[in-house]
């Protein structure tokens, strides 16, 4: 019967991967290195990261969900969307350049963010708690970059790498979840002036309010609950697009704002 990583492994590996992260290089994946690893020995591994960002002066803003549709839950063979971390050091504002230097084979994908108002611990959350909890909803760019050598991932090499997550940009409008029919909200992706992807909020698990309940049921079965103030990314509505320095990206959500923002 094989073993399990222990947690000497698990620590090398954040730690491997916090440094890819702070210096913008790629790393071979991890399941090339330990096939049997599982999906909760990545998050394990994970968190060795977070607490790598952490003790070097970030803090934890909110979390965001990946895998949230069918035909990325197919290529990585799973049936389950998966989460990470984001972190006070990941965060833009509209408007703000983002340095290209700082990725290492940046992609950008429109979502829809919720604002939490109030704390939401599952299990047992179903949509109506999460609109309930939320104070207000965003569009958002997150920026995903993998430390994985060409993204040659497996899911437990993007939840190690904290789900691949790497910075988000705030758009210029706040408006409350309770009007707005999530799963029907178009939206429109440009890159450059060019329209390269449009989408709707059913893209993320039927409603980005399912994709919000499952991770808040999630992270309750693990004894951790999502807090007011936090920032929840609730999967990718559209296609996954690379992103090099001199673009500029704007993203326009119907019945609730735009969001832009430039790399250098």
């Amino acid at each position: 019967m094989a073993m399990g990583l222990d947690q000497k492994k698990i620590t090398a590996l954040g730690d491997e991967l916090y440094e890819a992260w702070r210096d913008a290089r790629q790393i071979a994946p991890v399941t090339e290195r330990e096939p049997d690893i599982t999906i909760d020995e990545a998050y394990r591994v994970q968190l060795r990261t977070i607490e790598r960002r952490v003790e070097a002066g970030e803090h934890i803003v909110g979390k965001k969900i990946g895998i949230t549709a069918k035909a990325v839950m197919q290529m990585l063979k799973v049936e389950q969307p998966d989460f990470g971390h984001l972190l006070s050091g990941m965060t833009y504002n509209e408007g703000e350049p983002l340095d290209a230097k700082r990725f290492c084979q940046p992609r950008g994908e429109g979502e829809i963010a919720f604002i939490l108002g109030k704390d939401l611990a599952g299990p047992g959350i179903k949509g109506p708690d999460v609109l309930a909890a939320t104070e207000c909803i965003m569009p958002a760019f997150e920026i995903v970059d993998s430390r994985v050598t060409d993204w040659k991932i497996k899911i437990q090499d993007t939840v190690a790498d904290n789900a691949s997550a790497a910075a988000f940009v705030l758009g210029d409008a706040a408006v409350s979840a309770r009007g707005i029919d999530l799963a029907t909200c178009g939206m429109v992706l440009e890159k450059n002036g060019e329209i390269i992807g449009t989408g709707a909020g059913a893209a993320s698990l039927g409603n980005p309010v399912n994709a919000v309940a499952w991770l808040a049921n999630t992270l309750g079965r693990l004894g951790i609950a999502l807090k007011a103030g936090e920032v929840i990314l609730s999967g990718s509505l559209s296609i996954m697009f690379p992103i090099q320095a001199g673009d500029v990206l704007r993203m326009s959500l119907n019945g609730v704002g735009n969001v832009s923002c430039r790399f250098t």
